[in-house]
């Protein structure tokens, strides 16, 4: 497990104590010690799941925790961690479903622009790579379990390489992967999130595009301030003073790219960046503005957004003077993204804008044997690599969520895989980690 879990999840704590302790019935005290009593439970539950031989193993290891604990203040931390896993076999609405941060109206948040004057929406493809031009650092964030936010970033990157940008860093990359740059696609080693496809198709493109790419994340003992200021202390070290025409492409989590304002005790990781070394990113806020699998959780102004415009793409607000809107200080652009359409149970946002075409798999080659894991890899990557997409077919019906909600056609569990161009190796595995098939597709 890398240390880059252990300090995202004691980050976490902090933020969750500090959010539940204001609606908790008891004390702030006693729910304090309930979810750090939860914490190493879940730390726990983890370590065994990183025993299982093969993904599907590990979730149900997941799962089955989940199931056998009611103790809310155990789900409060352990919902997050069982959200992750449902990305990383590929049920992406189950996964957003299991863990939502309901967005609401914030004191201090600025007005709507549907009703600030002057404020016009583009496509965020178009806007963000102009708004980066005059910046030596673009900095994304995204919502861990959510990789609807890190697919403009995907899909940025080919923009940000043609302005002169040629460094990538990512929260989740460990410094243990000494081969990453070398190999040239992302394994098992290279860090936590990346066990999602989206996050590995991240690191996959800035590679693929000649990014340099940088992890920098904390020791594992460091949390809070010290975590964010050793994470901007790295990025000063192996970026900006190694090379003082630097430009730098970031992906992180939540707030730890807010410029300005008290995070987790002390200061972001942006804005001890800005102090090292005086770097001022232009900051692109993405985990607010998205939809939720319940509407309920959508920000009001999202919803009047989505209502008014109906975009079918990412978009970000300027003024007549090309300012960029934020929904909060701190963050320089907010980015909206459209509403989910699913196909075949799927979300289309895994198409990337086009980049991706989704490819019918049936479950013929699983000979019958559920819960069947396919993977899609490229057929010029190791069997090491983390697979380009990932599909679970298993003979229930789609909604006996928290399992594997998959659709059926003619009463065969099947669904999309969504692939770039080119040829793949697929492999088939069961919840014990055996794979049994194995076939080769080209997607034209």
């Amino acid at each position: 497990m890398p240390s880059s879990w252990r300090a995202f999840t004691l980050g976490c704590l902090s933020l969750l104590v500090g959010a539940s302790a204001m609606s908790a019935p008891q004390s702030a005290s006693l729910w304090q010690a309930r979810q750090e009593r939860a914490l190493r439970m879940s730390q726990s539950i983890m370590h065994e799941a990183d025993r299982q031989q093969g993904l599907l193993a590990r979730y149900d290891v997941m799962y089955d925790a989940y199931r056998s604990h009611a103790d809310p203040s155990f789900h409060r931390i352990f919902d997050q961690y069982l959200s992750w896993y449902l990305t990383f076999i590929g049920d992406y609405p189950a996964a957003s479903a299991m863990f939502s941060i309901k967005q609401t109206l914030l004191p201090g948040d600025r007005a709507s622009p549907l009703s600030t004057p002057g404020e016009s929406a583009r496509p965020a493809l178009e806007a963000i790579p102009g708004l980066a031009r005059n910046y030596r650092a673009v900095f994304f964030n995204e919502a861990h379990n959510v990789p609807l936010t890190r697919t403009l970033t995907v899909q940025l990157l080919g923009k940000l390489r043609a302005e002169g940008f040629g460094y990538f860093a990512a929260e989740t990359l460990s410094r243990a992967d000494t081969g990453l740059q070398a190999r040239g696609y992302p394994v098992a080693q290279s860090g936590f999130y990346t066990e999602e496809p989206i996050s590995a198709e991240m690191v996959r493109t800035a590679l693929k595009l000649g990014f340099k790419v940088i992890a920098y994340e904390a020791g594992p003992d460091a949390v809070g301030d010290e975590r964010e200021t050793e994470q901007a202390r790295n990025l000063c070290r192996q970026v900006f003073q190694n090379d003082p025409h630097a430009r730098l492409v970031v992906d992180a989590g939540y707030a730890h790219i807010l410029e300005s304002g008290k995070f987790l005790g002390g200061s972001s990781m942006a804005e001890h960046l800005h102090r090292l070394c005086g770097i001022d990113p232009l900051t692109v806020e993405q985990t607010t503005m998205f939809p939720h699998q319940s509407a309920g959780d959508n920000h009001p102004y999202y919803v009047a957004v989505m209502q008014k415009l109906r975009p079918t793409v990412p978009i970000v607000f300027e003024n007549k003077a090309n300012a960029p809107w934020s929904l909060r200080a701190g963050y320089d652009v907010s980015v909206f993204f459209p509403p989910q359409v699913l196909r075949h149970g799927r979300p289309t946002w895994l198409a990337l804008g086009g980049l991706r075409k989704p490819r019918y798999i049936g479950g013929d080659h699983c000979l019958d044997r559920y819960p069947c894991l396919i993977e899609a890899r490229y057929a010029d990557e190791g069997a090491d690599a983390i697979p380009a997409d990932r599909l679970v077919l298993a003979p229930m019906a789609v909604g006996n969520f928290p399992g594997y909600s998959v659709p059926f056609v003619r009463n065969t569990p099947s669904g999309d895989l969504y692939l770039r161009p080119g040829k793949y190796r697929l492999t088939y595995q069961d919840d014990n980690g055996h794979r049994w098939g194995r076939r080769e597709i080209t997607v034209r």
